[in-house]
């Protein structure tokens, strides 16, 4: 592997890991005040970023003293290096990152005083996996112990995690409650710029940038759930950094409840990234013997922009055992086609125009449950409603089977509505921080999954509509946010990945999608139990270039469902093009929210024909290297995947408004392999109303273009897209010299 040495020990302790360019060196002092960490005990990162090489065990010592700190005027006698738990008592005067309080007695406050507890532990992998440190420390006095682990991925990804275990020493009777338990690390000085995301309903994942200045850039999530203004990723980087230029350090905390991202600088000079869960008042109170283990907090480092951050990122999700290898159906989902007026004639009829255009996956979404009619009665009774469906869901499930495709199901397992026979039956296990109900949130409550009974009722329902249909597919709603539900949050995300789990165990070939309101659950973490996120329930396809743009920062297109709206769109009033829209879901895992009964000839041919591109390129758009290309035109995005071998590429140029300048400039297609000549053409149905629009440039004829990658990489070509929102796909393919 590129990058990879056994790790290496020098006198001074330190612990070099490599991977994919990567590098982490570690301080582990073997004496007190070896290294000029702050208690001469606890492990630092001395340098996580590019490359050092095949260091020996003398240079990596002289590396960690020719970076070891001054003592300033004003200070601690004892120089500080920023360890991995930076502590107060040890002069860290920055955000805390260990706090809690001993159970007991006065159940004082507590901020942990800790101290090396024996050698580090280096496993170093091999090519498929990761390189590891582990290391403990601890606090006598308040007998705790925490068990820290660091692991470099073969893709080049830091991730690091902490465990803290009660009961350990002096304090053992007592217990602990933890406050919270942050991971960090130290930013490199060269990184002034951030950018994080926000967002809201319809219009997640939205960017912003600011520099870095002293004091904290702090993004809490208070949720309980991820957020649709969750920053998947908070990157720090050089002055300018783009999608291809600058060198960027980011973090992402695998989490799916309460969290928090942040960002500091000091006047002293120290600065950390770093991520973690946010506890409420009694989440974790840990007994003598018991621990609490915080979500990986994943690090990424790049000296090509947010591309080489993406692309470790990717490589790292489909290098999972659990990654989807089959080529993604095309889907199509009932919801904007008919909401909740579902009957038997008009699903089967929907399901026969959708077949016959090269749909390969039919999901019914909300609606088809007891009592059902609209969005204000019926979740938590997950029976098939007999009024609307007399038959059950049996003869729409064989007849689209029977058209080839694949059946899917909408459920919103977490939630209830108090017009349920649920409820009236079972009105304690509503999730509730008080003895007043919380309010109503689309009217409905949150089911307690941390109560036995309330768990498996629901574990139950869900196994009986798996065993009993052909189910290959579940769309996992969850649309609310979790407010005034007194310290359960922690539990009850445990409690749905331990039912993700469950069904996934027996049901390993039932895909599931993790959507909430759309992307408000959009995480690691849950994208370890599901197969796929819905990034938005926008599905304007101007809303989504931006929002798919910024969602594949962090997640793979295979794994980000984008799907084909109608005329207009229903979240935003706007109308589009079909060619738009398509050419916007191509970029995804392709679906279709529309009622197909309707269309024209002229529209089914021309969706077909984009069916049909996108099943052409899939296996490319799933497997290939994503790139986004830097425009100095804030109006004209450029964004493509190339194929691993460089052989092809499939490229999509937009036009996302009108623009200052008559004549668009050229644009530049990243990626390509510059010693390789290639061939370039537009793709896709073009109907004879849309071709003048595309005002194709004089270059363009007779045929194909033919350039090298050297000169579509830093030349570029005048686009074929002139018209405010509109798109065009380029086929990009390499032809011998």
């Amino acid at each position: 592997m590129t990058g990879a040495s056994e790790p290496v020990h020098s006198d001074a302790g330190t612990v070099h890991l490599r991977r994919a360019g990567t590098s982490v060196l570690l301080a582990l002092p073997a004496h007190p005040d070896a290294t000029g960490a702050p208690d001469g005990s606890l492990p630092a990162v001395v340098h996580w970023g590019a490359d050092l090489g095949d260091l020996t065990n003398e240079a990596a010592a002289a590396v960690e003293r020719a970076t070891r700190p001054v003592v300033p005027h004003s200070a601690l006698d004892r120089a500080f290096r920023l360890p991995l738990l930076p502590q107060p008592a040890r002069g860290w005067t920055g955000r805390r990152v260990l706090e809690g309080r001993v159970l007991g007695g006065a159940g004082l406050p507590a901020v942990p005083l800790l101290a090396g507890a024996g050698p580090a532990e280096v496993e170093d992998g091999d090519e498929t996996t990761a390189a590891r440190v582990t290391f403990r420390s601890a606090d006598a006095e308040l007998g705790l112990e925490v068990r820290t682990e660091l692991e470099l991925t073969p893709e080049g990804l830091l991730r690091v995690r902490h465990t803290l275990r009660a009961g350990t020493g002096a304090g053992a009777a007592a217990g602990f409650e933890v406050a919270h338990l942050l991971s960090c690390l130290p930013l490199p000085a060269p990184a002034t710029e951030l950018l994080d995301l926000t967002g809201r309903w319809c219009r997640e994942r939205a960017p912003q940038r600011q520099p870095i200045h002293q004091g904290a850039w702090v993004r809490d999530s208070w949720h309980g759930r991820t957020g649709h203004d969750a920053t998947l990723l908070m990157v720090a980087g050089t002055p300018g950094f783009g999608f291809g230029r600058g060198e960027v350090w980011g973090v992402h905390t695998a989490w799916s409840g309460d969290h928090t991202t942040w960002v500091e600088r000091l006047p002293t000079g120290e600065a950390v990234i770093g991520g973690g869960e946010l506890l409420g008042p009694g989440e974790v109170r840990l007994e003598a013997g018991e621990g609490y283990t915080t979500p990986w907090v994943y690090a990424g480092w790049s000296d090509r922009g947010l591309d080489g951050l993406t692309d470790r990122f990717h490589r790292h999700l489909r290098a999972r055992p659990q990654h989807v290898e089959r080529p993604r159906p095309v889907v199509l989902n009932t919801w904007e086609a008919v909401y909740f007026d579902q009957d038997l004639d008009g699903l089967t009829a929907l399901a026969d125009a959708a077949a016959a255009i090269g749909v390969e996956r039919f999901v019914l979404d909300d609606g088809w449950f007891l009592g059902r009619r609209d969005d204000q009665r019926g979740l938590g009774d997950w029976t098939v409603d007999p009024d609307v469906w007399p038959a059950g869901l049996t003869p729409l499930v064989e007849h689209v089977v029977g058209r080839g495709m694949e059946f899917g199901l909408w459920v919103e397992p977490e939630m209830v509505n108090q017009d349920s026979d649920l409820f009236r039956e079972h009105p304690e296990w509503m999730l509730r921080g008080r003895e007043t109900d919380p309010p109503p949130w689309r009217h409905q409550q949150v089911l307690d999954l941390r109560v036995p009974e309330a768990y498996a009722h629901l574990r139950d329902a869900l196994l009986g509509l798996l065993d009993g249909h052909a189910i290959s597919f579940l769309k996992w709603d969850m649309n609310r946010d979790l407010v005034d539900t007194g310290p359960g949050v922690h539990a009850q995300t445990q409690a749905v990945y331990r039912l993700l789990d469950e069904l996934k165990s027996a049901h390993p070939e039932v895909e599931i999608e993790s959507c909430s309101s759309g992307g408000a659950r959009v995480d690691l973490a849950v994208l370890e139990r599901t197969d796929r996120i819905w990034a938005s329930d926008c599905i304007d396809a101007l809303e989504r270039q931006s929002i798919q743009r910024w969602t594949s920062l962090l997640v793979p297109l295979e794994l980000m469902g984008a799907h084909v709206g109608g005329p207009e769109a229903h979240t935003t009033g706007r109308r589009h093009r079909l060619a738009f829209r398509a050419a916007t879901a191509l970029f995804g895992h392709f679906g279709i929210e529309w009622d197909l009964r309707g269309l024209s000839e002229a529209e089914s041919t021309e969706l077909a024909g984009w069916i049909g591109l996108y099943r052409e390129h899939r296996s490319l758009l799933h497997t290939g290297r994503l790139h986004r290309a830097d425009s100095p035109d804030e109006s004209l995005w450029v964004h493509g995947v190339v194929a691993e071998d460089g052989g092809r590429a499939l490229y999509a140029v937009v036009r996302t408004a009108t623009s200052a300048d008559a004549v668009p400039s050229p644009v530049r297609l990243p990626g390509l392999d510059p010693g390789r000549d290639y061939e370039v053409r537009v793709v896709g149905p073009v109907p004879a109303e849309r071709a003048p629009r595309l005002q194709l440039s004089e270059g363009w004829t007779p045929g194909p273009l033919l350039l090298s990658g050297a000169a579509l990489g830093t030349v570029g070509l005048v686009p074929p897209v002139l018209a405010p929102e509109d798109a065009v796909v380029l086929e990009v393919s390499a032809v011998p010299r």
